[in-house]
C-alpha cells in the first residue's frame, strides 16, 4: 500500500479538496427549512439562529398584485432588496383575492383572474391599458394573462433564486389602504371581515405556497384594531378574549394547510401591544391566560410574536415624541419593553412569557426636509440618539429576532383614490429605479442589518440565568467579553473543536482518496 506524501502539492491539493468537501457538506444549504423557535430564538432545522432583516413589499391594495412592476422588473426589484442586505421580505396580500375564487359560494376554487382583468376592474380599460404595458414591457416573462397568483409565484422564484425569505401578511379583508378603524377591516365580525372567508384565505395560501422554497412564515392579520364603524361590535368582541379563540382558529387553519411555517401572532391596537400574553395576565374579560398548548398540536415550536411601531403616532399618545429622542432614548425602550418586547427578556415562567417578537413595521418619512432628523447621531455620553437612532439600537442591543421596514415602495399604483401616488416613506424612489435617500440607507440602515445579522447561525443560549444571547453576541448564562456559553466553554473553542474536527475527517477522507489513486 503506498500513501501520499502531504508536502507534494498534489497530495496537498487533493487535502484540501477532502476538507471543502467535508465542510460543504455540513454546512447547511438555504433555506434549510422548516423553521421552528427555541425560546425567544427563530432556528433553522440544524437548530441554529435565524435573524431576519427585511422590508415590506405591499401587494393589498386594490389591484391585488405586487406593487411598482410598472416601473421595474421582478429581478431587479429584489435585486435591490439583496443589495441592501435584506434576507426577508414581508409580501402582504387582501382575503378578498381568495375570495373571489369562491365568489357564488361554491366549495372548489375558480382560476384565479389575469392580470388584465386585474388592472382593468381598478382603473378601466383605458387606463388600466398603459399600466398593463409597463408591467409586461418591464417583465416580458408575464403576459397580460397570467394570474395574480402567478405572479406571486414568479416573485417567490425570484426571491429564493437570490436567497430572500418571504413571510406572507394577511393584510386586510377587503382589498385596499389599510388602516384606519372605520375601513370595515378592523375586527372579526366587522363590515368586510368574514371569519370564515378568513380562514379560507389563510388556509389557501398557506397550502399555495408549498411550491415556495423561500416562504418561511404567515402572519394571521395586520393590525387589528378597534371597529368604530360598528359600536355594539366594539363594545361586546373587542377584547383578548375573543383575540384568542380567533387567534387559534387562525393558527389551525395554516398549520393543517401547511405545518412547515412559522405563525405570527400581532397584538391589539393596531398590533402595538401583546402585553397580556407575555406578561401571562388574564385575558379579559375571561381568565384564561395565553399557553402554547391551547393550539393545534405539535405547534408550540412554531408560534412567533409581532409588533409595529410608529414612534410619530404611539409617542405622542403616551405622552412622548419624537422630540423627546433627541436627548435619550428612554422613552421609546420603555415603550417597546411595555408593548411587549419584554418577552425576549423574560426570566420568570420562561416556557410561558418568552417567545420570538419580530418588528414587522416600522418606518420613517424619508423627504429630503426630514432626512437630517433621520442622520442625527447626537450623543448623550455612550450613546446615540434620535429616532432612527434609538430605535435601531434597541433593535441590537435587545437582539430584536427581525424586523421589517414599511415599505420598500416607491409608489402605488393607487393609494386612497390617488393613482400612481408617491410614497415618501419608500426606500425606492418614486419609479423604484434607487434607493430614496441613499445616505440614510448606507449609513444607518446597512449598518443595522449587520448588526443583526451577524447573530445568525448560532447555537441558541438557553441557560436559565437570562432570557437573551445568542452565540458569543449575548449574555445569557455567561460573560460577552469572553463568549461563554454558559457551560464554561467558549464559542470560540467550540467552534475550534469543531473545526478541528472537520479537518481530522478531511484528512481521512484524503489518504482514502489518495490510496485509492495510488494503487
Amino acid at each position: 500500500m503506498r500513501y501520499l506524501d502531504f508536502s507534494q502539492p498534489r497530495a496537498a491539493a487533493l487535502l484540501v479538496s477532502a476538507c471543502c468537501f467535508y465542510v460543504s457538506t455540513v454546512a447547511a444549504q438555504w433555506p434549510n427549512t422548516p423553521l421552528a423557535t427555541s425560546g425567544r430564538w427563530i432556528t433553522d432545522s440544524s437548530g441554529n439562529v435565524v435573524q431576519l432583516a427585511g422590508v415590506n413589499w405591499p401587494s393589498h391594495t386594490a389591484a391585488m398584485i405586487p406593487e411598482g412592476l410598472q416601473y421595474q422588473s421582478i429581478a431587479s426589484i429584489v435585486s435591490r432588496v439583496k443589495q441592501a442586505g435584506f434576507n426577508v421580505v414581508r409580501l402582504t396580500y387582501a382575503s378578498e383575492m381568495i375570495d373571489q375564487l369562491y365568489a357564488g359560494g361554491q366549495q372548489q376554487p375558480s382560476p384565479d383572474v389575469s392580470l388584465r382583468s386585474a388592472v382593468n376592474a381598478v382603473f378601466g380599460s383605458g387606463d388600466a391599458g398603459a399600466l398593463l404595458d409597463g408591467i409586461l414591457s418591464h417583465n416580458p416573462s408575464l403576459s397580460a394573462d397570467t394570474t395574480r397568483l402567478a405572479l406571486f409565484d414568479a416573485i417567490a422564484a425570484e426571491c429564493a433564486r437570490q436567497h430572500i425569505y418571504i413571510h406572507l401578511d394577511n393584510h386586510v379583508s377587503k382589498a385596499g389602504w389599510c388602516c384606519t378603524p372605520l375601513d370595515g377591516n378592523s375586527w372579526w365580525g366587522d363590515t368586510s371581515f368574514d371569519v370564515g372567508n378568513w380562514t379560507r384565505s389563510l388556509s389557501y395560501m398557506a397550502n399555495h405556497g408549498k411550491s415556495w422554497p423561500s416562504l418561511i412564515s404567515m402572519s394571521l392579520r395586520n393590525e387589528l384594531r378597534p371597529p368604530l364603524n360598528n359600536i355594539s361590535l366594539l363594545g361586546t368582541s373587542y377584547n383578548w378574549a375573543t383575540w384568542y379563540t380567533q387567534m387559534q382558529l387562525g393558527a389551525a387553519a395554516i398549520h393543517s394547510a401547511n405545518s412547515d411555517l412559522l405563525v405570527y401572532l400581532s397584538g391589539l391596537d393596531g398590533d402595538t401591544t401583546l402585553g397580556p400574553v407575555v406578561q401571562a395576565t388574564p385575558l379579559t374579560p375571561g381568565q384564561n391566560t395565553f399557553d402554547r398548548d391551547d393550539f393545534a398540536p405539535n405547534f408550540a415550536g412554531k408560534l412567533v410574536l409581532e409588533l409595529h411601531v410608529y414612534w410619530n403616532i404611539e409617542g405622542a399618545l403616551s405622552g412622548g415624541s419624537i422630540e423627546s429622542l433627541s436627548t435619550t432614548c428612554d422613552p421609546l425602550n420603555t415603550y417597546l419593553d411595555k408593548a411587549g418586547f419584554s418577552t425576549l427578556t423574560n426570566t420568570s415562567d420562561r416556557s410561558r412569557t418568552q417567545y420570538p417578537m419580530v418588528l414587522t413595521e416600522f418606518g420613517f418619512d424619508q423627504s429630503p426636509s426630514q432626512l437630517a432628523s433621520l442622520l442625527t447621531t447626537t450623543t448623550n455620553g455612550n450613546s446615540a440618539t434620535g429616532y432612527a437612532q434609538c430605535l435601531f439600537a434597541y433593535l441590537r442591543d435587545r437582539q430584536v429576532p427581525g424586523w421589517m421596514l414599511w415599505p420598500l415602495s416607491g409608489s402605488y399604483y393607487i393609494r386612497e383614490g390617488e393613482r400612481d401616488a408617491d410614497e415618501p416613506w419608500g426606500l425606492l424612489t418614486h419609479d423604484w429605479s434607487g434607493w430614496r435617500a441613499d445616505q440614510f440607507i448606507n449609513e444607518v440602515v446597512r449598518p443595522a442589518v449587520q448588526d443583526t445579522l451577524k447573530i445568525a447561525g448560532k447555537k441558541p443560549l438557553t441557560s436559565e440565568s437570562n432570557g437573551a444571547g445568542a452565540g458569543d453576541g449575548g449574555t445569557a448564562g455567561g460573560s460577552a467579553e469572553n463568549g461563554s456559553n454558559g457551560d464554561g466553554k467558549s464559542w470560540g473553542n467550540i467552534c475550534k473543536g469543531q473545526l478541528d474536527f472537520a479537518m481530522l475527517l478531511g484528512i481521512a477522507a484524503a489518504v482514502a482518496a489518495s490510496n485509492m489513486l495510488m494503487r
